[in-house]
């Protein structure tokens, strides 16, 4: 209850022969599956992670980097600009801008602040892993821009509610102080972005919009030629993360802080704050407003993508709907939208989603946003867990001690005793190699093996479409190659057309 509604199936082989795994999907997902359940083969990993949390703790110490996860690792949905503080964030001038050579005040009014709030993560009741209890935070973290276009944490609150025992971590406090602040932050991020932006916003909404096409659009629909290349594996895959991760005994369940009843909890503050403008990239965008940050590659991928795919739909529904009333008078598309409606938003208004379409450019606009959701930001928010998770401190799954309550207290020592253990830190690790690792029989956003159009203009409207996808993808790279860390995910060339992994 709370949660989008999914597939009734016992067994991946009693869904329909044309939407389940191929042989080759079959075998090769159940190999890597099988090698990454193999501790032995992650021994030297977690040796690696050992020695570079002793002996090279750059990349947690680089508050650069820190700053730059937001933006283009594997979650850059949570940040937006700061016009002004929270009332439970009490954070001053002196606190962040100590040398005066900034004024907060002044850096908010030109928009070079930025808030991350995990505040769906208040108060959820954390799992118990080993017989040990776990800790999951709900930090506010402040980020500003700086001249030299860099994003840099400036100040984070642990907890909500601001109490003398919820100190304002900053920058120029102990190194392991602000070490620690970082930890937590990027523990809370591990639930927020697996939760909420992977599962709910691209898995369990892509599954809705499969069901509801198989549903009620015929296949000599043109919406159901459309789309159906977009939904490709995905109720398989989704079938087999209720089985394996989300389950009572599976791995996300008996291994991270939010499993069990605290990812239900998540889940459903998650979609009870779900906008249509925050599916749809433009919007989202404007409304944080990260229209004009620097560096934001996902943004800058993310629209472009979202206009070619926009153009390629328009193009395809304006050849068979020829007026809004073709699209009122269309009951299978209507039955369509309203499953999706009741089934996936839950029949709440407040979230935008229409219940009917009454003119084609409604209609065009939600196709985009489906086609985008399971395949670009699915991509987006996918392709790189191994990337920024791999590396254990970055993304704990989970974390073993509370934080600290006042400044100072903490070393080496209690940070080591505060990540989790290596059974926990091995289960992260093998899942996101899993969830990360393309399969060979992979097909690229606007490749269609199966020919459904077989009409001379929609078949070149895909000609097009495909063309504008391969010159960004050339852009992409090149773009790329200037960069310290290429920005790859939403290459389309890297993008998968659905949600099969």
């Amino acid at each position: 209850e709370g949660i989008p509604h999914c597939i009734k199936v016992d067994n991946p082989l009693d869904l329909p022969c044309e939407v389940r795994f191929s042989f080759t999907k079959t075998t090769e997902f159940a190999f890597t599956a099988s090698t990454g359940d193999r501790k032995d083969l992650l021994a030297e990993s977690l040796k690696f992670n050992v020695f570079f949390l002793r002996l090279c703790p750059g990349t947690l110490e680089e508050d650069a980097f820190f700053g730059y996860q937001f933006l283009n690792g594997v979650n850059p949905m949570l940040i937006r600009r700061c016009s002004v503080l929270p009332s439970n964030f009490p954070v001053t001038n002196d606190m962040v801008f100590p040398n005066h050579q900034f004024n907060l005040a002044q850096e908010m009014k030109n928009g070079n602040i930025f808030l991350c709030d995990y505040k769906r993560l208040d108060g959820v009741k954390t799992s118990i892993i080993n017989e040990k209890k776990q800790y999951l935070m709900a930090p506010l973290v402040l980020l500003h821009k700086t001249p030299d276009k860099r994003l840099m944490p400036i100040a984070i609150q642990l907890k909500q509610t601001p109490t003398d025992d919820n100190p304002i971590f900053l920058p120029t406090d102990s190194k392991y102080d602000w070490l620690m602040a970082k930890i937590f932050v990027r523990s809370a991020e591990f639930s927020e972005h697996q939760l909420n932006v992977h599962l709910l916003r691209t898995h369990l909404l892509a599954e809705v919009f499969a069901v509801s096409l198989l549903r009620n659009i015929p296949m000599v629909h043109p919406l159901y030629k459309l789309l159906i290349p977009h939904t490709r594996y995905t109720l398989q895959i989704n079938f087999l993360a209720r089985l394996r991760l989300i389950s009572e005994t599976g791995v996300f369940t008996k291994f991270t802080a939010s499993g069990g009843e605290g990812m239900i909890t998540i889940l459903r503050r998650s979609l009870s704050s779900l906008t249509y403008s925050s599916l749809c990239i433009p919007e989202d965008i404007a409304d944080r407003g990260l229209k004009t940050v620097p560096n934001f590659y996902y943004r800058d991928d993310g629209l472009r993508l979202w206009k070619i795919i926009n153009r390629f739909v328009q193009g395809i529904l304006e050849h068979y709907y020829k007026s809004d009333t073709e699209v009122q008078k269309d009951s299978e598309l209507q039955k369509w939208i309203g499953d999706i409606f009741e089934h996936g938003f839950l029949s709440q208004p407040s979230t935008g989603i229409p219940q009917r379409f009454t003119t084609v450019s409604e209609l065009v606009k939600f196709v985009t946003m489906v086609i985008f959701t399971g395949s670009c930001q699915h991509a987006a928010v996918n392709s790189g867990q191994y990337d920024y998770g791999g590396w254990m401190p970055n993304t704990p799954t989970s974390l073993q001690q509370p934080p600290p309550t006042k400044k100072g207290t903490t070393n080496e020592a209690t940070m080591l005793k505060t990540l989790p253990d290596v059974s926990t830190t091995a289960q992260g690790m093998a899942t996101l190699w899993l969830l990360s690792k393309q399969s060979s029989d992979f097909v690229p956003l606007g490749q269609y093996p199966e020919e459904h159009f077989t009409e001379e203009i929609p078949r070149q409207l895909i000609k097009d479409f495909q063309a504008e996808l391969k010159t960004l993808s050339s852009e992409i790279k090149e773009r790329n190659s200037t960069l310290d860390i290429p920005y790859t995910y939403m290459n389309p060339a890297e993008v998968e057309n659905s949600v099969a992994i």
